[in-house]
C-alpha cells in the first residue's frame, strides 16, 4: 500500500493511513521518526502491567481500543499499527490517529504534550489551552484571519532548548472546526474535508502555517465569562501558572501512569517562570468574539509582544 510522509508535532511520519489536515512532505530526508500501518492488532495484551477501561501497557507496547472504531498498537513511540473495526471506513480513523493516538505516542517518546492550539505572533508562539469546546481552534481561526499563522491545533508538543527555553513544535496542520464556526467566521471557501463522515466538523485551511519550532511568548487558559469570573485577562503567579500548564496535559491520566510527572513539572515550571501564563476569560457567544480578539491584541501590545513587528 502506498505511504505518504507528513510532518506532525515536529516529527516526520510515514503513514499508510491518509492524514488530511497535515503538512505533506514530498520527500523525507533519511529515515522517518514514526511509521503508521494497517495491520492486525490483538484484542488484549496478555502480560499488561497497567490497564484502563480501553487501554493496556506492556513495556513498550500500548494497546488502545476505541469501541466501534479501531484498535491501535503503539510500539515504543516509533510505530503505530491500526486495525479498523468491521464496516468502519478506513478514512475515518485519521481523526483518532491525529488526536488521542498521537498524544499517547508522544507520551511514549517522553514528550510533554498540552491540550492546546497555537498561533505565531512576531516570531513566537501564543498558546490557548482548554477543555474540548473551550474555543481553542476558534481563537486560532479568528486570529488566522488577522494574519497569525497556525503553529498547532488541539495538541502542542513542548520541549526545552539547551538553555532551558520552552519551545513549541509546529506541524502546519489545518484547523478542525464545526460547521457553525465556519459559517460564523465566513471560512467556507477554506473548508475542505469532513474529519469524520457523520460529523459536521471540517478541516479548514488556516491561510498560513509555521514549520519551525517557536519559543513560547504566552499561554492563555481559556474559560467562560460567567459569575464569579468577569471577562478579561489576568496574569497567574508562577505557581498557579505551572499548575495550569500541567492541568492541561493532553490525556493527563497518562502522565502518572507513564511516569512523566517529573518531566511535566520541569517544563511547566519553565513556561510559568516567564511570567506569561494568563487566564483569558471571555463570553462564548460568537457576537463577542471580535471584542475578545481586540482585547487580546491590546494585551499583546501591553506585554510588548508586538514590539518590532512589521
Amino acid at each position: 500500500m502506498m505511504t505518504r510522509v507528513y510532518q506532525v508535532s515536529g516529527l516526520s511520519v510515514d503513514s499508510e493511513v491518509p492524514l488530511p489536515g497535515l503538512l505533506n512532505v514530498e520527500s523525507a530526508r533519511g529515515p522517518t521518526d514514526v511509521a503508521i500501518r494497517f495491520g492486525d492488532v490483538p484484542l488484549a495484551l496478555d502480560d499488561a502491567a497497567l490497564t484502563g477501561p480501553t487501554w493496556a501497557i506492556d513495556g513498550e507496547k500500548f494497546l488502545l481500543r476505541i469501541p466501534g472504531v479501531a484498535r491501535f498498537l503503539l510500539l515504543g513511540g516509533r510505530s503505530i499499527v491500526c486495525e479498523p473495526e468491521p464496516h468502519m471506513p478506513r478514512d475515518d480513523v485519521a481523526i483518532f490517529l491525529l488526536g488521542t493516538v498521537l498524544g499517547i505516542l508522544l507520551h511514549q517518546r517522553g514528550q510533554v504534550v498540552l491540550h492546546a492550539s497555537a498561533v505565531a505572533v512576531n516570531g513566537k508562539a501564543v498558546l490557548f489551552c482548554g477543555k474540548s469546546g473551550a474555543g481553542k481552534s476558534t481563537m486560532a481561526a479568528a486570529l488566522g484571519q488577522g494574519g497569525q499563522p497556525c503553529v498547532a491545533d488541539d495538541l502542542c508538543r513542548i520541549t526545552l532548548r539547551g538553555d532551558g527555553e520552552p519551545i513549541v513544535h509546529s506541524d502546519g496542520r489545518q484547523l478542525k472546526l464545526w460547521a457553525q464556526t465556519i459559517d460564523q467566521l465566513q471560512l467556507a471557501p477554506r473548508s475542505r474535508v469532513r474529519v469524520r463522515r457523520e460529523l459536521e466538523k471540517y478541516y479548514v485551511e488556516h491561510g498560513g502555517a509555521v514549520e519551525a519550532p517557536l519559543p513560547i511568548a504566552a499561554v492563555y487558559a481559556l474559560r467562560e465569562a460567567r459569575p464569579p469570573h468577569a471577562a478579561g485577562i489576568q496574569r497567574m503567579s508562577v505557581l498557579d501558572g505551572a499548575n495550569a500548564v500541567r492541568r492541561h496535559a493532553y490525556r493527563g491520566v497518562l502522565v502518572e501512569r507513564m511516569r512523566q510527572r517529573e518531566q511535566y513539572f520541569r517544563v511547566a515550571t519553565a513556561v510559568a517562570r516567564s511570567g506569561n501564563v494568563y487566564h483569558l476569560t471571555r463570553p462564548l457567544a460568537f457576537a463577542e468574539l471580535p471584542q475578545s480578539i481586540a482585547n487580546l491584541r491590546r494585551h499583546w501590545s501591553e506585554i510588548r509582544l508586538l514590539q518590532g513587528a512589521t
